[in-house]
């Protein structure tokens, strides 16, 4: 028994995609170091992608629109992993604002929970004993 053929395909002419209409225009996004700052990336925080970020004031008038949106987000402890991918930002992008905002004392950086990965026994013994009285 012989396996079947595949045909390859051709691909036909398309015509090319319509100009976008004059006021349909996307905007262009702004260039990282734009929203970086003159000195971002100068300073170092020890962040990383499990890192916790809470926020402690509400954006105060003088906040760019990203760290107001951190501020906003960040009402409930969320990882910087999270933060990215809310924003849209690189890792290193949110680095340099967390770290802007952490100097400025806008938030707080702190270690993830970390839950134990064997239960305590006295634990397990109490769940056994209920279970066996049922």
């Amino acid at each position: 028994m012989t396996p079947p053929q595949r045909q390859r395909r051709h691909l036909k002419e398309q015509p090319p995609p319509p100009l976008p209409k004059p006021g349909n225009e996307k905007k262009n996004p702004e260039r990282l170091f734009v929203v970086a700052g003159p000195d971002g990336g100068e300073r170092d925080a020890d962040l990383d992608l499990v890192t916790l970020i809470v926020a402690r004031a509400d954006p105060p008038p003088s906040a760019t629109p990203e760290q107001s949106a951190l501020l906003r987000l960040c009402t409930a402890p969320l990882s910087v992993a999270e933060l990215s991918a809310y924003l849209n930002l690189p890792f290193s992008m949110m680095t340099v604002l967390l770290t802007d905002m952490l100097t400025g004392g806008l938030v707080t950086a702190r270690a993830p929970i970390v839950r134990q990965a064997v239960a305590d026994r006295s634990i397990l013994e109490a769940v056994m004993h209920g279970l066996q009285r049922l």
